[in-house]
């Protein structure tokens, strides 16, 4: 259809078009030509079936899109809504409807990257009141949608990074947690936070800081492999959504993923740095059903990561905030445990590669505590870090140690960690020369193993300090190299005699053997040519211990020789003036039992009992309090908030008896231990209870009824749980 015809078509109900003033039909439609040529005004029109009737020219050249194609097609074809997210209106239920519109803005549908126009539209009746289709106009506003979708776009995502912002991203977890409590489905809350970017900010600058979020932006989309949101709440505060995942083990181990990847270090204009991350997971709904206590389950999850040492990952639980009370009681028992002698000291060995042949001990601490029963290293190690006594604890451990060592043969050395606190301390130079001369322990049988972190302190302070302690005829070993701070700079400032390589570095070289043992073998490269000697640690299978060795490490530990002994086992075992371990590839690192000595429930035909949790580890748990349970009966153990964990009785003796999960526990990121799955709270919607996030206590679930005890309770023999 013509212009022309168009025009003279337009009569009806909608009536007649007549002459505005004394112009000709020929004037107007030559103004009208002129208006369609200068892009000021465009026209198109449909017939009562939606097809394209007519269209300017000049709109089919700014598509790019050739006229005759388009002339007979449906409207709906051809044009497709510009807002991708489908905010605006539907142009097939606008044509549906017979009614007009304007302010449309549609895209060629095959040129969706093209031309942006807007469309307005009226319905056209014949003199009969029949629909025979549509007339329009259309403008070009593809600079003035760009402008408005930047504006939009910068009021929901972050100028920065480009990652949703804050206000996204409140939008995103409530409109999620709403469509999935309908659907009863599970979503994820992570919040992440970086460790040291203030330092990098005070040290490089802003523009540094800029750059270094840009770069933490991007790894984070690389490591995580699944539909998610990701957003920058501001600083360096980040949040992730990740719906249809309530699998701890899941998001544990993408949690550890995203803390691997976000500590390598960062090549920037201004200089290398490295950084970290702490991250606090919550679940809906176990944790939370409406956006506020999601995300401050999350964010009680990231403070405890924080305080429990950075670097780490926690999940939420109810007892949260206990757990911090119960910390610092511990932390205040700490004052009691040495003035009581209730510290004590294992040994773990350290190989020589060559013979087998033990050459030093390294000294861990343990804590016999008079309620909890022995602490071992590993968590011992989590309650002293940050600890106002670590300083103390350390002085107390200089001076244990070197006592026990002057009893082993002279060829075998001492290791002994020095906290940065103890090392920067004015006291400790002197601190080390009275412990040698009281034990009568010659310095160069002691090793001091000094982490990296110690050179982010007063750099007077360390070098002073460590020119003393060579001058004193120590050796010093650099711990944890390769950990992520790694520098040269720190081995042509200080005299090490010896690199010890991160045991995450070896358990990535484990894993992942080209590059990472790539990076070994360069270390002991550059510790040769400064003629230091070079260790490893953590050790458990044949393969690592043999790519080690190829790789020249010299000094070699973990549990493939031995676990950390206690001080009467290393003095038997050296009592020959050697001790040589031949390694052992049933040696592996036994499931650790944490002491926990708790109050629990178990559950055993439909009847739960109280009992006292001794300890527990990753395949099973220690109870006391039930008289004449047999081996083999199985219970459902309640570890709380909705864990239920079935185990079989494997050992019983008297009131106590042993238990082996059906499904191991997992890492909770911070040394504690949880299961994979909870109760799901829609479960007991189900069941009649309202639907809220799982108490921190027992499970609410049980419902006994007439159930009848088989077991008895045991008098209490020890002292009530802390």
């Amino acid at each position: 259809m013509s212009l022309k015809g168009l025009l003279s078509s337009r009569s009806g109900r909608n009536g007649p078009i007549g002459p505005a003033s004394a112009l000709t039909d020929g004037e107007r439609l030559a103004m009208l030509d002129e208006l369609e040529q200068s892009g000021l005004g465009w026209f198109w029109a449909s017939d009562a079936a939606g097809n394209l009737t007519y269209l300017s020219a000049t709109i089919a050249a700014r598509l790019d899109l050739p006229l005759d194609a388009l002339i007979g097609q449906p409207l709906s074809a051809i044009f497709a809504a510009a807002d991708r997210e489908g905010r605006g209106k539907s142009l097939p239920l606008m044509l549906a409807a017979h009614k007009s519109f304007s302010g449309m803005a549609v895209r060629a549908a095959r040129r969706p990257e093209g031309a942006v126009l807007r469309l307005a539209g009226q319905p056209v009746t014949d003199a009969e009141g029949r629909f025979i289709g549509f007339r329009g106009t259309g403008a070009d506003i593809t600079e003035e949608y760009a402008r408005e979708e930047e504006t939009a776009r910068l009021a929901r995502y972050d100028s920065l990074t480009g990652l949703s912002n804050r206000h996204r991203m409140a939008h995103q977890i409530e409109a999620t947690l709403t469509a999935f409590k309908a659907a009863r489905r599970n979503c994820a809350v992570m919040m992440i936070d970086l460790d040291r970017f203030k330092h990098v900010n005070d040290t490089l600058g802003h523009a540094a800081g800029d750059e270094l979020l840009k770069q933490v932006a991007a790894r984070l989309g690389r490591a995580i492999d699944r539909d998610c949101e990701i957003g920058r709440l501001g600083g360096d505060e980040f949040q992730v959504l990740l719906p249809d995942i309530d699998d701890r083990g899941v998001l544990g181990d993408l949690a550890g993923k995203m803390i691997a990847m976000l500590r390598q270090p960062y090549s920037l204009e201004e200089g290398r740095c490295v950084i970290g991350a702490s991250v606090g997971i919550a679940i809906a709904p176990h944790d939370g059903v409406t956006r506020e206590d999601i995300v401050r389950a999350a964010d009680l999850a990231l403070y405890a990561a924080k305080n429990g040492g950075r670097a780490q990952y926690r999940f939420f639980s109810g007892e949260l905030e206990n757990e911090t009370i119960f910390r610092r009681r511990l932390e205040q028992d700490l004052g009691l445990a040495l003035s009581e002698e209730q510290l004590f000291l294992r040994f773990e060995p350290i190989v020589e590669a060559a013979g087998g042949t033990v050459a030093s001990l390294e000294a861990h601490v343990c804590w016999n505590h008079a309620q909890r029963g022995v602490i071992d290293e590993e968590e011992f190690a989590q309650i002293i870090e940050g600890s106002a006594m670590t300083a103390d604890v350390g002085r107390w451990v200089v001076r244990a140690a070197c006592a026990g060592a002057a009893d082993w043969p002279e060829s075998v050395r001492l290791a002994v960690n020095v906290p940065v606190p103890l090392l920067l301390a004015d006291d400790f130079v002197g601190l080390v020369g009275e412990a040698l001369d009281t034990a009568g322990l010659a310095p160069g049988r002691l090793e001091l193993e000094i982490s990296e972190a110690v050179f982010f302190g007063d750099a007077s302070v360390v070098d002073r300090t460590l020119a003393a302690l060579f001058k004193l005829g120590v050796r010093l070993t650099l711990d944890e190299f390769g950990s992520g701070y790694s520098s040269l700079a720190y081995l042509r400032r200080a005299p090490f005699d010896a690199i010890k390589i991160d045991q995450k570095l070896v358990a990535e070289a484990e894993r992942h053997d080209a590059r990472e043992m790539g990076l070994v073998r360069a270390i002991v490269a550059l510790a040769g040519a400064l003629q230091m000697d070079t260790m490893a640690g953590g050790i458990e299978s044949p393969a690592l211990l043999a790519a080690l060795t190829e790789c020249g490490v010299r000094y070699l530990q973990g549990p493939i020789f031995s676990e950390p002994a206690d001080a009467e086992t290393v003095v038997a075992e050296m009592a020959g003036g050697t001790w040589k371990i031949e390694p052992g590839a049933e040696r592996t690192r036994r499931a650790r039992r944490r002491t926990v000595f708790r109050k629990i429930q178990v559950i055993h035909d439909d009847y739960a009992y109280e009992v006292t949790l001794r300890n527990l580890s990753k395949s099973g748990a220690l109870i006391e309090g039930l008289a004449d349970v047999p081996k083999g009966t199985q219970f459902v153990v309640d570890l709380g908030g909705g864990q239920l964990a079935v185990a079989t009785v494997t050992r019983s003796s008297g009131d106590v008896q042993g238990l082996e999960f059906e499904q191991s526990l997992i890492e909770d990121g911070s040394g504690g231990l949880c299961t994979r799955n909870r109760v799901s709270p829609y479960a007991l919607a189900a069941a009649g209870a309202p639907l809220a996030p799982l108490a921190p206590g027992k499970f609410v679930g049980i419902d006994q009824g007439g159930a009848v005890p088989k077991f008895g309770y045991s008098l209490p023999s020890r002292g009530e749980p802390v």
